[in-house]
């Protein structure tokens, strides 16, 4: 059984997972979201900011599999 790193132990939002990958002349500007995503997210829901994530990039979805 592999151990979570403890640098890691309190990392976590929800039960699943997501990867994406991010365009290295980006890397402040997802640095500072990721910073500031608290304060964010309390304009817009993680779950609204998904989906205009997901209709931006013209991802196929459906809300049944997305969330928890």
């Amino acid at each position: 059984m592999k151990m979570q790193s403890t640098e890691l132990a309190n990392f976590y939002w929800q039960d699943g997972y997501g990867a994406f990958s991010v365009n290295p002349s980006e890397v402040d500007v997802v640095r500072n979201y990721i910073q500031n995503q608290h304060q964010h997210h309390n304009k817009r829901s993680f779950q609204d900011e998904y989906r205009v994530f997901l209709k931006k990039y013209k991802v196929d979805y459906d809300e049944r599999y997305v969330w928890d």
